[in-house]
């Protein structure tokens, strides 16, 4: 007997093999949208890259990063930059510049 009976549809991947092909990239791609998604929650992106990448803890860890990830609430960014006035009341505020230089720095600002 050859060896062309023993798979499905001859050498190479066969059908079995592209099904094998196409959850290792789906899972891979999940992989990494979660990485992203968990670096810009501030949470450790690598951890959950590795979870979700190792060979039956998947599932249960994509379900466990859902869990944490709806619990967390998401960070807002900063929505309007300061102005130089304000960082400069903010120097002022905390005592890295005298009065005088607060003053000074101020009428040079309002010009």
């Amino acid at each position: 007997m050859n060896g062309f009976h023993m798979f499905p549809f001859g050498y190479g991947f066969g059908f079995f093999g592209f099904w094998m092909i196409f959850w290792l990239v789906v899972w891979i791609l999940i992989a990494y949208l979660v990485y992203q998604d968990a670096e810009k929650r501030g949470m450790n992106g690598l951890l959950w890259l590795i979870l979700l990448l190792i060979p039956m803890v998947n599932i249960i860890a994509l379900i466990i990063y859902i869990v944490i990830r709806e619990s967390q609430p998401q960070p807002r960014k900063q929505e309007v930059e300061k102005t130089p006035l304000e960082i400069l009341k903010e120097r002022y505020a905390k005592g890295e510049i005298s009065h005088e230089e607060y003053e000074r720095m101020r009428r040079e600002l309002e010009k």
